[in-house]
């Protein structure tokens, strides 16, 4: 039997005095990271038990809402890749990216 690999990755959220996130910062040793900083993550996991998704979506109180939109924007377009390669469904992919592009389009995101 193959020796089993772990990896880990690791979130750290420093928090003012009323529990508000200041800064994040993550690392990630196989993949070169080490304690970079972020201003936003948005962190699902899927609860096979329960049937459920389970999340964790935190930002800064310094994240400017610019910012925000353009990260939720390409979010929303990785989910779209991520879907197509987890279940290769071309047609709901292309109305996600349509969705995608409204998106971009009413947040006036694409110049």
């Amino acid at each position: 039997m193959a020796k089993l690999h772990t990896s880990e990755i690791t979130l750290k959220v420093g928090l003012d005095e009323n529990r508000v996130p200041e800064t994040l910062t993550w690392s990630a040793q196989d993949g070169g990271v080490d304690n970079e900083e972020a201003k936003a993550m948005l962190l699902s996991v899927w609860d096979s038990k329960h049937q459920e998704s389970l999340k964790i979506d935190l930002w800064t109180k310094d994240m400017p809402v610019d910012e925000m939109k353009v990260f939720f924007h390409q979010t929303l377009v990785s989910m779209s890749d991520t879907f197509y390669k987890a279940t290769q469904d071309e047609k709901m992919t292309a109305t996600m990216k349509d969705f995608c592009d409204y998106f971009a389009e009413k947040l006036e995101l694409k110049k």
